[in-house]
């Protein structure tokens, strides 16, 4: 049943535009008319007065003018133009990486951003980026053996960390994207540059037959502090160009090339979001990167200027909306796909996650940033793993080395977190490190405060593998990295085919987030041209896909 408009509003605001004249059907009235219209995104249409009110009028003549609107059929209150999913964004962004849509599933380490994952939004005309963070070399060369002939051409992204504690892998999964021809990464938890990520960005740099410089690599970076999105949006420094000259891992021709190019490609400012976060609000970091931008981009004068993502909050068609209104190229999105089928987590998990409120989360200590007191953004409801993360930590800055920790809080300890008394804990660390990092245990049998951190570490690690393998003797220490973004999906959702975790298909998020914001972007035009609105014209239901796929084939012409 349509919803009466309320009489203080029944028309227009301001004076009409002008005349319209049907060549077939009349303007449909009422509110429900509007809601539909506004949903089919691709199609334009006036929005004319009748005597039922605000009307949608489609097939016409329109005749624009004061004149046009004495002498025309019906008065226009306002014009809403199509605004199809694909035109939110920055279209440099879709060109560059080969998309139909502006919109990026992020890289969720320990492969929650899973190869499925991938596949699924990569076929779709998305990009998404594979989970490698935490996982050893040969299973992340194990994805690239099934995505590189999956996919072929189709564009795909992997992830690749800051790993400051192990600088080591870093460089030898950028051996890795280079051996196999991995054009693109997501830079993330960078709190400086590494000779790596600079040695990944330049390799392969040359001119093209018209001059211009072309980065065979690209790199879409994450920040959170206008410091770390500085050094992304510049060029690389000059000395680890002339390291990289001096190792001939670069001619002086390409170091100069380099000098003249950014960074990163895309920087997506990373607001309030699960993992690393700073918790920041996205309506004040997206214009100060913005900004910065274009600040940099004046002084360098790069052939082409990079483009600014929004991520942390992503969940629902408002916020989605909100994020290209304040002028984001693409979003990206991270709790709501770990909530998603295709996603590396548990069953466990995606209950864990759709019962989840927004203030259901914590920060937490980090474990590949233990030491430096680098905390993450991880789910606090029906897991204890916060506060016990948060106890190792507190005992590592009270406490020299293990053998200083009281024997009662020791205990406590090994009953509860551990369950294996320290020294087996050890041992197991120690073993882990003696394959994957040998100094490691060189530095922890000479430095006793070193070897705790270690085995606080253990845990902090095998806690988030312990969530994607859905291991239910573990669920209370369960690592779950999960932002308020879950919550306001979840309440998004709440009564419709999506609150189960078994129908969240990633695939059918992304278009109903990226529909609904182009349906609620159809709004705000109207209601300001003085169109009169109403609760339904300012919301987006989720839709089952096949009733989306219906709404973006539809394209009337006005």
């Amino acid at each position: 049943m349509a919803t009466a408009l309320s009489p203080s509003t029944s028309a227009a605001t301001s004076a009409p535009l002008g005349g319209w004249t049907p060549s077939a059907a009349p303007p449909r009235s009422g509110n429900d008319a509007l809601v539909q219209a506004l949903r089919r995104v691709r199609a334009p249409f006036y929005v004319v007065e009748s005597e039922g009110g605000p009307a949608v009028a489609t097939r016409g003549t329109a005749v624009f003018g004061e004149e046009a609107a004495a002498h025309g059929s019906y008065p226009i209150l306002a014009y809403v133009p199509g605004c199809p999913p694909e035109s939110l964004g920055d279209p440099r962004f879709a060109a560059a990486h080969r998309v139909r849509y502006p919109y990026v599933a992020g890289a969720m380490a320990n492969g929650i951003g899973s190869v499925e994952l991938v596949e699924s939004l990569s076929r779709a005309g998305m990009l998404a980026f594979f989970g490698a963070a935490g996982l050893s070399l040969p299973a992340v060369e194990a994805a690239l053996d099934r995505l590189q002939p999956d996919l072929g051409e189709l564009p795909y992204g992997v992830n690749l960390i800051h790993s400051p504690n192990d600088p080591d892998l870093e460089a030898a999964l950028v051996d890795l994207f280079l051996r196999r021809g991995v054009r693109l990464v997501e830079a993330s938890a960078y709190l400086d540059l590494t000779l790596s990520i600079v040695r990944y960005r330049t390799a392969g740099i040359h001119r093209d037959a018209s001059g211009r410089i072309v980065t065979p690599n690209r790199v879409v970076a994450k920040a959170s502090r206008v410091e770390v999105a500085r050094k992304f949006l510049s060029p690389p420094p000059d000395g680890f160009l002339r390291e990289l000259v001096a190792a001939g891992r670069l001619t002086q021709a390409q170091a100069e090339l380099a000098a003249r190019v950014p960074m990163a490609d895309d920087l997506t400012a990373e607001a309030d979001s699960a993992g690393h976060t700073d918790n920041r609000p996205l309506v004040t970091m997206l214009p100060s990167f913005l900004a910065l931008r274009d600040r940099i981009h004046a002084e360098q004068r790069y052939d082409e200027t990079p483009r600014i993502g929004a991520a942390g909050g992503i969940s629902t068609p408002a916020s989605a909306a909100a994020a290209f209104a304040l002028g984001a190229a693409y979003v990206l999105t991270g709790s709501v796909n770990q909530a998603c089928v295709e996603s590396g987590s548990s069953d466990i998990v995606r209950d864990m996650l759709a019962r989840a409120g927004q203030a259901d989360i914590a920060m937490a200590p980090a474990a590949d940033m233990f030491e430096m007191g680098v905390k993450v953004q991880v789910l606090k409801r029906g897991t204890m793993f916060a506060m016990r993360a948060a106890r190792l930590y507190d005992a590592y800055r009270a406490y020299d080395g293990l053998a200083a920790i009281p024997e009662a809080e020791r205990a406590l300890l090994e009953r509860d977190l551990f369950r294996a008394p320290v020294e087996e804990v050890w041992a197991r660390t120690r073993e882990f490190f003696l394959r994957r990092d040998p100094p490691q245990v060189t530095r922890a049998e000479a430095d006793p405060r070193h070897k705790m951190a270690l085995v606080f570490r253990w845990y902090l690690g095998l806690s988030s593998r312990w969530a994607n393998a859905g291991d239910a003797t573990r669920q209370l220490d369960y690592q779950v990295w999960c932002g308020p973004a879950m919550g306001a999906f979840n309440e998004w959702v709440k009564g419709s085919f999506l609150e189960g975790r078994s129908e969240r298909q990633v695939l059918t998020v992304a278009l109903n987030l990226l529909v609904g914001a182009a349906a609620l972007t159809r709004s705000r035009i109207a209601r300001l041209q003085g169109v009169p609105s109403s609760p339904e014209m300012e919301s987006f239901p989720p839709l089952p896909p096949a009733e989306l796929q219906a709404l973006l084939a539809e394209a009337d012409v006005a």
